[in-house]
């Protein structure tokens, strides 16, 4: 036997850890308590003398598993402030980019760049009221009772002349009823159709292509001050609806917030 006693205790392996046996250490000519005693010829317990290593209670991978899980925690809880937040500046809530179907395929192309006709030609209205309206049916057969007068695809248009049945256009630009808009004095003030509408003349099917909330009519308002008349400048038409959604994420918050004639409240809610 080893000339040196070894208290019982220090061979007593905890229970609470797992041992794993030194391998090296063994090939290598003994464990460390051996070489401290001389290289004695003891046969000990390798397993109760070598290095205890504590083992990960679970796998590296659990880690991944516990960040995603505090990660869906965190949106879950903030899901009822952001997700109204990023709807209300989509173009899913703004309606842009959206081109309706009409009773009647009427392509403004066609009336517009190769017969040129005037916007107020049939939205005659606009000069002298709040709303522009849309041209009622004799006003189409001023032209079509002469022009395509046997097309199937005037069907429609005919059908209401002749029974007096307004045809049921589907609506494409509106504000809330809460808002007051008159297309007259914008109108009278020299404010292109453009401005509002973007470039009808090139849809084949009209749609919105601003957003037409209260932030994009206030920055139309502050940039006509200082102007005589009250005029903007032209206004950048987004190209789709990924743009237009860019456009009111990051909005450039005006500079210029003085409360005038043309930003107070009254001025749009009446």
């Amino acid at each position: 036997m080893c000339a040196v006693s070894v208290p019982r205790r220090t061979l007593a392996r905890p229970a609470h850890r797992q041992v794993v046996t030194p391998w090296r250490e063994w090939a290598a000519g003994g464990c460390d308590l051996h070489r401290s005693v001389g290289g004695c010829r003891w046969d000990c317990d390798l397993q109760s003398l070598g290095r205890f290593v504590v083992l990960p209670l679970y796998p590296r991978w659990s880690n991944t598993v516990y960040r995603l899980a505090i990660l869906g925690v965190v949106l879950v809880l903030a899901s009822p402030i952001v997700v109204p937040m990023l709807y209300v500046r989509s173009t899913y809530n703004t309606n842009q980019f959206v081109p309706w179907a009409q009773p009647v395929d009427f392509d403004h192309r066609h009336h517009v760049r190769d017969d040129g006709i005037e916007c107020l030609y049939c939205h005659a209205a606009a000069e002298r009221s709040a709303s522009a309206g849309v041209p009622p049916t004799s006003l189409c057969m001023g032209c079509h009772a002469q022009i395509w007068n046997h097309s199937p695809l005037l069907e429609v248009v005919r059908r209401s002349y002749f029974s007096g049945v307004p045809i049921s256009w589907r609506r494409v630009h509106q504000v809330p009823d809460f808002v007051y808009f008159n297309h007259s004095v914008h109108i009278a003030r020299g404010i292109d159709c453009f401005n509002c509408h973007g470039d009808v003349g090139a849809m084949a099917r009209v749609e919105q292509v601003q957003p037409l909330t209260m932030g994009w009519c206030l920055d139309c308002h502050r940039r006509s001050q200082g102007a005589t008349p009250p005029r903007p400048p032209a206004l950048s038409v987004p190209a789709d609806s990924w743009s237009a959604s860019l456009g009111l994420f990051f909005k450039v918050v005006a500079r210029n917030r003085d409360v005038t004639r043309l930003t107070t409240c009254t001025a749009c809610h009446r």
